[in-house]
């Protein structure tokens, strides 16, 4: 395999997580850990063989110090990472639950992350990255981060590098409904590859159909489309056609937060890699299949081992 060296830039957060179910008022036992969406396409990207810069900032404080060793652990290049000693990490909880989505709770507002400006990424040399990945999370914490990201994806089209971008809404993060569906629109115009998902999609595009997402897409100026579809996987578009992906069935949902990441580490890694396209949306299916069977947001990302081993003895749906 011919490792790549893929850029992205967010926010990392410290991470508790409940260890009953409970309402988070009255949970009494937490375990920590790290998330954010970047952070954890970075763990699956590097997992693989790849080498990820993350361009963040963290606060001087317990949390961005947990989240630099972790960066460290998983061997992530911090040369881009900051550390401000004038804000504090952002952090989260979230709930423990056997059936749908775990409740989160933010506190992330003022971070140390949310002040990265164009400034931050002026003086980047993109001539080292073959990819950048980045979401609509990063450009929803101020106005100076919305900036930035769009300063880097401006830098990286002209600079003819690979553009990834998932949307990631996050609507409590934005001033308001009609700036982030408007902005997005205009991060996601500047992609080579967006990878919404079909609910993303409604807000976005107006339609949960994945046909009209993906042409909406193409329209705007995107190369490749793939619009994630839940427990059916995902259909792909390119101005050349379509197809669809049946995903991998589960044999437990444990926690579905993460898995969107890991179908975007899974997608990354296989289009740099030269994989066809349609092996590329088959790996990503996999990877978001064994996320959601892991309780952490990126401690189920696989080794590339543990991703073969997956794809050889699991079959996907109705195949």
């Amino acid at each position: 395999m011919n490792a790549k060296r893929i850029l992205t830039a967010g926010e990392p957060m410290g991470l508790f997580i409940a260890q009953e179910e409970a309402k988070l008022e009255n949970v009494k036992h937490f375990a920590t850990s790290v998330a954010g969406a970047e952070f954890n396409v970075a763990v699956g990207l590097t997992r693989l063989g790849h080498t990820v810069g993350y361009l963040t900032k963290v606060g001087e404080d317990p949390f961005g110090r947990q989240i630099i060793n972790c960066m460290n652990e998983n061997g992530i290049d911090t040369s881009l990472t900051q550390i401000d000693p004038d804000h504090r990490t952002g952090f989260m909880l979230k709930s423990k639950t056997s059936q749908g989505d775990p409740d989160i709770y933010y506190y992330r507002k003022g971070s140390a992350s949310s002040t990265i400006s164009p400034e931050d990424v002026k003086d980047i040399d993109l001539g080292q990255w073959d990819a950048i990945h980045l979401s609509g999370i990063l450009p929803a914490t101020s106005a100076t981060a919305l900036a930035a990201s769009h300063y880097l994806m401006d830098a990286a089209r002209a600079a003819g590098i690979p553009i990834f971008f998932d949307p990631n809404m996050r609507p409590q993060l934005w001033p308001s409904r009609e700036v982030m569906i408007e902005e997005i629109n205009k991060m996601a115009a500047k992609a080579d590859y967006v990878l919404p998902g079909e609910n993303e999609g409604l807000v976005f595009c107006g339609s949960k159909d994945p046909a009209f997402i993906g042409k909406f897409y193409l329209d705007l100026g995107a190369k490749t489309v793939i619009v994630k579809t839940g427990a059916d996987g995902a259909e792909t578009f390119t101005k050349e056609g379509s197809f669809k992906t049946p995903a991998y069935p589960p044999k437990e949902i444990v926690d579905t937060v993460g898995a969107g990441d890991g179908f975007a580490a899974g997608v990354i890694s296989g289009v740099m890699e030269g994989l066809p396209l349609e092996k590329a949306v088959q790996r990503a299916s996999a990877i978001g299949t064994i996320q959601i069977m892991h309780v952490s947001d990126n401690e189920g990302l696989p080794t590339r081992e543990e991703l073969e081993r997956f794809m050889a003895e699991n079959r996907q749906k109705g195949c």
